[in-house]
């Protein structure tokens, strides 16, 4: 299992941010960001990090929220989440792809993915920043955003630059079909390859982390 390693980056312009990040032991094939949940660096993300990386990504985990430990329990992640901005969100995940930039991945060969909270900023980021693909995974604030600073998805599923997939359970969840329906038109209208896929939940995510995978392997290269 890969190894994570949890540093406070300086970037030579002088941005700096508390990155979390894990290395392929073999060749690299890219970069992925992955974007964590509201509750910060959990054991969940860890395990999504370590899967990823013996895929042979390198992997940059953007701690979203400043200062604190890395992990929050429910009722500091709500008290986090309303803080966070579209503007605060895009500048972390600009951090990880410079530092990515910096270990030689070029921005064709960088992805974004992201569970729940996590998985609503992917898709803010991929229409908001060029880059390879992008990758949501029950990520909400489809039709109501999650944060006063954050736009609702539906908003800007139209304007995406990268391909993205969502994938949304069929129960489990408080993500309703009708909501994964309207985001699902909505993104249609990008000029990018999307798509939209519910799976079941008794599947134990293996059919999600299967999509994800493919759709990485088809638009990272």
């Amino acid at each position: 299992m890969a190894q994570t390693h949890t540093e406070d980056i300086r970037l030579d312009d002088g941005r700096e941010l508390r990155l979390t990040y894990a290395e392929p032991d073999g060749v690299t094939r890219g970069g992925l960001v992955v974007l964590h949940e509201a509750r910060g660096i959990t054991d969940t993300v860890l395990a999504m990090v370590a899967g990823l990386a013996a895929e042979g990504w390198l992997i940059v985990v953007p701690h979203l929220y400043v200062g604190g430990s890395a992990e929050v329990d429910h009722e500091a992640a709500r008290d986090k989440v309303s803080e966070l901005s579209g503007e605060s969100v895009l500048a972390a995940t600009d951090i990880a792809f410079a530092w990515l930039a910096k270990h030689s991945v070029n921005p064709d060969r960088i992805g974004v993915i992201g569970f729940e909270l996590g998985g609503a900023v992917a898709l803010v980021v991929a229409a908001s920043r060029t880059i390879g693909a992008a990758v949501t995974v029950a990520g909400g604030g489809i039709v109501e955003p999650l944060s006063a600073g954050l736009p609702a998805l539906i908003e800007v599923a139209g304007d995406l630059r990268c391909p993205w997939l969502g994938l949304y359970r069929t129960e489990g969840d408080d993500i309703t079909e009708p909501q994964v329906e309207k985001l699902r038109d909505a993104a249609a209208a990008a000029k990018v390859a999307t798509d939209v896929v519910r799976f079941a939940f008794e599947s134990g995510g293996f059919e999600a982390w299967q999509r994800a995978l493919n759709w990485f392997d088809a638009h990272l290269r």
